[in-house]
């Protein structure tokens, strides 16, 4: 949702350390938030990021997927990002969409476990 933000960067940090494991799959990291490109590029500086953040400052691209709208923070209903993962295969269609993240840190290594699990069920 925020660049360095403490969720944020858990997760991003979490994507970064299994990169390369997720490049063998030959899966591609893509980051977006309505954050301008200049706080993007402190933030992947800072933290070493070897994938592509875009900026969607009218949140456009995040409401199309879902990743922007009504949700429940702290008990009250409000608008805003849905922390959220899209795996889209070549051909363009989301093969798994995983809604709402409670728990970036741990997240990257479930996206990677589903990655791995279905190239085994592929051969």
């Amino acid at each position: 949702p925020r660049d360095d933000s403490p969720g944020c960067s858990k997760e991003a940090c979490g994507f970064r350390d299994v990169s390369r494991k997720l490049a063998k799959l030959d899966a591609v990291v893509v980051g977006i938030s309505a954050d301008d490109t200049r706080t993007h590029k402190k933030f992947i500086k800072k933290f070493k990021l070897p994938f592509t953040l875009l900026s969607d400052p009218d949140r456009k691209v995040m409401t199309a997927y879902g990743a922007f709208g009504e949700k429940m923070m702290y008990g009250k209903s409000t608008v805003g990002v849905i922390r959220s993962t899209f795996w889209i295969g070549p051909d363009g269609k989301v093969i798994k969409h995983w809604k709402r993240i409670s728990k970036p840190g741990d997240h990257p290594a479930i996206v990677l476990q589903s990655l791995v699990s279905h190239a085994a069920e592929e051969g």
